[in-house]
């Protein structure tokens, strides 16, 4: 395997030594090498297939019987997957280093390609949404037809009312990979090639970002000023990023007559924009006593009468800093969902057996972690950055939930698998909780049980506030560049100020906090996609409620709601456990578990 991955030696010892041998990507499920034989083949079929499809379908969708439509879809689902695995694979080899010039060039000539290839397609969407409804109806709806599909189909018809011409539609599908797609891969790489000056050792954006999590608090602050200094120093390149994207995304919003930025992400995640409001309005709400409460506490704890930002995620004077190796990690995480059921457990096995984790941080390899769900006919991967902190540990509960999602969910095949952004953190958040429920319990010493329960309010109070902070600093930046180019220091000032509400007033902001916008990957790559993490926590909280209700076959209803996919609307999956996320209470549920576990931290100060 290793060679197949071609790494250099230097690489190769990068995955072992204080951690343990940690695992790395077998990307031989997908194709044998780059430049194999079975990828040329499929480029080639791909476009065949495409081409095939659009002298066969185009122009006739409305006149299609039952059995037709059903036969056209599946041919069209067969195309996502060819065009899926190839992208997948050239993807996650770019991820793995996007600094090698070589697997970035193969990323954006196949980008360009694919493009190319699949434009024949664009016709689908837009002639598949001018059927009359009541043919839509009748066909969708016929016993020999396809009507598993048809919660796929509502969600694009969904789309109706924003859609453009087909010869706008063409042009903006084949000048994607020189609008958005390429100020995302400028971003990416930026980022990447980032390196900082830490008391004279030179260090990359994890491992930096990585000391703010020291027991050392000079330490923190030494990689908080590195960090401000580079952000501070790149902060032009940045400002021009989110001033192009957010004016290209608002131009495209003005043709398709949506009603406001976020409608399109609403409409993607299957979502009502007065859920998200509900949803924003609670823990905006909920700040004082949330965030702001347990930053008071921090700051006693830590002996200050202010924190400033490098003491955010500082460990507690109290706790014992200890590297978690990666054998530990593996099991304290399969331990916890072995507890919760065998088979969750079962599903996770192959992560760690098959190479299907890439867990060491390496030289150009991209920030962060990911779980990618590649295509129905393969397996997801997951990439991590282990560095051996008790947050490296939660991140491996987190994405290997997403992991286990994405095999269960793959049953409904490409179209229906995927999860609305909305629902796609359930099993992951899950995860984490399992895994937090699991060490929290087998934890007697007073000592280290503040430490947990301070670790998991901070993890949920960076889930919930923090997203929905981020949330609230991009509304503000698009409505703000409906009325203009913004200056760095105009995108500096909206980012503190969501950092004053969120945080609360024990916090002081060192000069440079302001730019800590610029290396957020969610504003560039998904837009308003940050809600989903918020809204996740809060159903997670309120499902795991449930679940310690001894809730009558919560997990076989667990199981169930993870094989839907996208097939069911959220209110579908949620009636099982009695939920229901359109009522209000239902956020105050979930937001009341963060304040348990506060409650919980201030009676251990008794």
């Amino acid at each position: 395997m290793m060679a197949m991955m071609q790494f250099d030696a230097a690489e190769r010892v990068a995955g072992q030594g204080e951690f343990g041998e940690l695992p790395e990507w077998d990307l031989t499920d997908l194709y044998p090498a780059p430049d194999s034989p079975e990828l040329k083949a499929d480029i080639a079929e791909l476009g065949a297939r495409a081409s095939d499809f659009a002298a066969r379908y185009q122009g006739k969708l409305a006149e299609l019987t039952p059995g037709e439509m059903l036969a056209c879809i599946e041919e069209n689902e067969r195309i996502d997957i060819l065009a899926g695995r190839i992208m997948s694979y050239v993807a996650l080899r770019y991820y793995q280093n996007t600094t090698d010039p070589i697997r970035a060039k193969q990323m954006g000539d196949l980008q360009a390609k694919l493009t190319d290839l699949t434009t024949p397609l664009v016709f689908f969407g837009l002639e598949f949404n001018r059927i009359p409804e009541d043919r839509y109806q009748q066909v969708f709806t016929a016993a020999d037809g396809p009507a598993r599909y048809k919660p796929a189909f509502d969600r694009m018809r969904a789309m109706r009312p924003h859609q453009l011409s087909d010869e706008l539609e063409q042009f903006l599908h084949d000048n994607s990979v020189v609008g958005a797609a390429a100020w995302n891969r400028l971003f990416d790489e930026t980022m990447a090639g980032l390196t900082f000056d830490v008391a004279g050792e030179t260090m990359g954006l994890e491992a930096t970002l990585n000391l703010l999590t020291e027991h050392d608090r000079g330490r923190r602050e030494a990689g908080a000023h590195a960090l401000a200094k580079v952000f501070g120093a790149n902060v032009g390149l940045f400002s021009r990023i989110h001033n192009t994207l957010a004016k290209e995304k608002a131009i495209e919003d003005k043709w398709r007559k949506m009603p406001s930025p976020q409608h399109g992400r609403h409409l993607s995640n299957h979502v009502e924009p007065e859920v998200v409001e509900a949803l924003r309005n609670a823990v905006t709400a909920a700040y004082p006593r949330l965030s702001h409460r347990y930053y008071a506490l921090k700051a006693r704890w830590l002996g200050l009468d202010k924190l400033q930002v490098w003491d955010r995620n500082a460990p507690l004077p109290t706790e014992t800093p200890r590297t978690i190796d990666w054998p530990e990690a593996r099991a304290t995480v399969m331990d916890a969902y072995a507890g919760f059921s065998p088979k969750l457990a079962e599903l996770a096995q192959p992560f760690f057996d098959q190479g299907w984790i890439d867990a060491a941080v390496k030289p150009g390899k991209a920030p962060g972690a990911f779980a990618h769900p590649t295509v129905t006919t393969a397996h997801p991967y997951i990439l991590l950055n282990y560095l051996g902190k008790p947050r490296d540990v939660m991140t491996l509960a987190h994405e290997l939930g997403h992991g286990v999602h994405q095999r269960l969910a793959a049953g409904q095949g490409e179209i229906l698998a995927s999860t609305p952004l909305t629902l796609a953190e359930t099993a992951s958040v899950f995860g984490e909780m399992l895994t937090f429920r699991t060490l929290l319990a087998k934890t007697t010493d007073p000592a280290q049980k503040k430490a947990l329960l301070a670790g998991k309010v901070e993890d949920m109070i960076n889930t919930v506030v923090r997203q929905i902070a981020f949330y609230d600093f991009e509304c503000r930046l698009h409505a703000a560049r409906a009325e203009g180019e913004l200056t760095p220091d105009d995108i500096n000032a909206l980012w503190m100020a969501v950092q004053h509400e969120s945080l609360g007033p024990v916090f002081e902001f060192m000069p440079g906090y302001e730019t800590f916008w610029t290396y957020v990957p969610h504003f560039v790559h998904s837009p308003f996609y940050v809600y989903a993490y918020a809204f996740g926590d809060g159903l997670v909280n309120a499902l795991y409620a449930a679940y310690e209700d001894g809730l009558p076959d919560f997990q076989a209803k667990y199981f169930e709601l993870l094989k839907a996919g996208g097939s069911k609307h959220h209110s579908e999956l949620l009636a099982p456990f009695g939920l229901d996320a359109s009522d209000p209470a239902f956020w105050d549920k979930g937001l009341s578990m963060i304040e348990g576990f506060i409650d919980q931290l201030e009676a251990l100060e008794d």
